[in-house]
């Protein structure tokens, strides 16, 4: 394993268990948090579809959020893991048509329940909120590990689509410095229960 990527396992571990200290009070009130500092974001305002995700463990509550959105009439895609960890999208149509992923142990993931519309789905959304452990800086992120969400950003790169990058995360997980690796891409802003936060990377894409 190279340093870089031990020194993201040991941020991983680090930021985990700070994590694991969060009630499922602190989980409700960051995800209301977020939800409102989110929605003010212009990069949100003038967005017609929107790529997201459904929070799951001891990440900050998107359900607020993802129902905002959809109340705005924006189109919400949401991921659906596929078998080789590359990431499809569906319609997020409310919570109640969202279902258990398909294989198990996935970290208990939500999916919709509707027939996913392909890998490509991603490259019409204007907004891309990302899941993620930390951010420093100059906007990198630090991702769970998985690859999936590196996948995906590759796909956009390639097909020279630039939506916003928006990471979600709590208060205390913007830190001095993420482990880089080459194919690290810088988000335009991080959004945490205090507040919104905005790196180098912002600005017309």
């Amino acid at each position: 394993m190279s340093t870089q990527k031990t020194r993201k396992a040991e941020l991983r571990h680090t930021l985990g268990r700070m994590r694991s200290r969060l009630t499922e009070d602190d989980i409700t009130v960051a995800g209301a948090a977020l939800a409102r500092h989110a929605l003010r974001l212009p990069e949100l305002a003038s967005a017609r579809t929107v790529c997201a995700y459904v929070s799951v463990g001891r990440e900050p509550g998107t359900g607020p959020l993802l129902d905002a959105l959809r109340a705005r009439g924006v189109r919400v895609l949401l991921p659906v893991l596929r078998d080789d960890d590359d990431l499809d999208w569906g319609p997020y149509t409310g919570p109640e048509r969202l279902v258990a992923a398909g294989r198990p142990g996935r970290l208990m993931l939500r999916e919709p329940a509707d027939e996913p519309l392909g890998r490509r789905a991603v490259l019409a959304a204007d907004a891309l909120l990302l899941p993620g452990l930390a951010v420093d800086g100059r906007g990198l992120r630090l991702g769970r590990g998985g690859g999936s969400y590196d996948r995906v950003l590759e796909r956009l790169a390639e097909a020279g689509a630039h939506p916003a990058l928006i990471v979600l995360l709590y208060d205390g997980e913007v830190v001095d410095a993420v482990p880089a690796e080459p194919h690290d891409r810088p988000v335009r802003a991080a959004v945490t229960p205090s507040g919104v936060h905005r790196f180098p990377a912002d600005g017309p894409r």
